[in-house]
């Protein structure tokens, strides 16, 4: 059993890991190329986050798809770079919206280089998806257009918050299902899609991203809370310094409401309350990561995984297979 790629997966087969390695080596290639100008302070600030690393979690599910059909066929290695670069993209803009200091363990761009930098080279990043894109064809284009507005709808649903009436829980997946569900199911599509397997496995590995990348999600809510920046790479509490409502905090808000437990109240007076200051961010994190909600939200990680798990079900068994079912254990495992 060898780990492989930084994303810590086990693989049980030698062929199998050689292929994924290889594929992932190209892939970091791919990225570095990709992310060069004919300007040396756009390469700096467009090499940033790739240089400090990360799980390529979706270049990974990429290569794991590819392996039910051809995974030496031309545009595996190409609709990964395509799918890194789009993730990559968003992260430069989420760190100025969520005003973030820390990204992979390193200053964000914002913090680095100032928040106008920031945005525009996530704007250089998805051009140079696109440019990567054309070359892979109309239907490809397509449906990273598909995903990409699927991507955007969920950030601005985030940010709009939950129509009256509507359960914030529901909401939030929904935010997610699009935030980081669509990428993810675009891995798992264009991994099978370009190594030409059929229409059926294609679907499937869709269906599979689709809920990893909730369940992904779902377990970065808990790691925001539970973690220290050494563990998850970028600093503690980050989203609850923002207000952002991941899935603790709206799980310990729906108890409270409905319990009425002064402790519980006390807390979401806390969350609400100004969390500029690290004292009171480290209050707030000390009593959350002692409350139940956050073994809820681990809970529903666990859930969401589970279902990823099953949609494999039509898929032939083998290592390929065995890797993606591992894969949803390496999830779960990501949220303790």
């Amino acid at each position: 059993m060898t780990v492989v790629g930084p994303f810590g997966l086990h693989v049980r087969d030698q062929a199998l890991e050689a292929d994924v390695q290889s594929g992932l080596a190209a892939v970091e290639a791919g990225l570095l190329e990709a992310t060069k100008s004919d300007v040396p302070f756009i390469t700096d600030a467009a090499q940033h986050l790739v240089r400090a690393g990360g799980k390529r979690f979706r270049p990974l599910l990429v290569m794991l798809a590819s392996q039910f059909g051809d995974p030496g066929a031309p545009g595996v290695v190409p609709s990964a770079v395509v799918v890194e670069l789009t993730h990559l993209a968003t992260l430069y803009h989420d760190d100025v919206m969520d005003e973030a200091d820390v990204r992979r363990g390193v200053p964000s761009a914002n913090t680095r280089w100032g928040n106008s930098v920031a945005v525009l080279t996530g704007d250089f990043l998805f051009a140079r998806a696109s440019h990567i894109l054309a070359d892979l064809g109309p239907e490809a284009v397509r449906i990273q257009a598909e995903a990409f507005e699927r991507l955007v709808t969920g950030q601005i649903l985030e940010t709009a918050g939950p129509r009256d009436g509507r359960d914030p829980v529901d909401h939030y997946l929904d935010v997610l299902s699009g935030k980081t569900g669509s990428l993810v199911a675009v891995s798992g599509r264009f991994g099978a899609l370009m190594a030409g397997a059929d229409e059926r496995t294609v679907d499937v590995l869709t269906q599979y991203g689709e809920r990893l990348g909730i369940a992904f999600q779902l377990a970065d809510d808990v790691l925001d809370i539970a973690s220290d920046s050494h563990e998850s790479g970028k600093t503690p509490g980050t989203d609850l310094r923002e207000g952002i409502p991941t899935l603790p905090v709206l799980r310990l808000r729906a108890q409270a409401a409905e319990d009425g437990k002064p402790d519980d109240l006390e807390l979401v007076e806390l969350l609400d309350s100004d969390l500029s200051g690290d004292e009171a961010l480290a209050e707030v994190l000390r009593r959350l990561r002692a409350h139940p909600a956050l073994e809820q939200a681990r809970q529903d990680t666990v859930r969401y995984a589970q279902e990823a798990r099953a949609t494999l079900a039509p898929l032939p068994e083998g290592y390929a297979k065995s890797a993606l079912e591992e894969l949803c254990d390496a999830v779960v495992h990501r949220a303790g």
